[in-house]
């Protein structure tokens, strides 16, 4: 996926949503977040509550960009997971393309649960988005070979 906006029509939109609400159900996380690397909150699941979900989106993906660094630094590309775990909540974050796909979970579920549980997840959700680029793609060569049709004697005609 390059660096292009993510286009979601309604149907897609509700399958993502299922995605995400059948990890959070398979997993017993307590919220899934779908954000994009520049912390854009795309979708989210769960027991959202009084969570500052923007910040969440946000720092999310500054800590996925820090520890890309460190990655770097170390001779790796990125780290494709991230955990943190704590007394009571638990974060654990995939990468999945230009994509992160964040559980908070609690004491119901297990660090390892959730990395199974995530790693289908992340199949599904990858196969979505790369048919929403196809559909986008298809859906520009096809306004382009509408607009080429259209010569400036067209345009100028249009205005005279």
């Amino acid at each position: 996926m390059t660096d292009t906006p993510i286009i979601m029509h309604e149907q897609q939109y509700q399958q993502l949503g299922h995605i995400l609400s059948k990890l959070r159900h398979d997993s017993f996380s307590r919220v899934v977040f779908l954000v994009d690397k520049n912390g854009q909150q795309i979708a989210a699941q769960g027991e959202i509550g009084d969570l500052d979900t923007t910040s969440l989106a946000s720092l999310a993906a500054g800590n996925v960009a820090a520890t890309g660094g460190m990655a770097r630094l170390i001779g790796e590309k990125e780290f494709p997971t991230l955990s943190h775990e704590g007394e009571r909540e638990s974060i654990h974050i995939c990468i999945i393309g230009r994509l992160l796909l964040v559980v908070v979970f609690d004491e119901r579920s297990s660090l390892g649960l959730v990395k199974l549980r995530v790693k289908q997840a992340s199949r599904d959700l990858s196969g979505l988005f790369e048919e929403m680029a196809r559909v986008a793609e298809e859906k520009k060569d096809a306004n382009e070979a509408l607009f080429a049709e259209i010569t400036d004697d067209d345009i100028d005609s249009l205005f005279s």
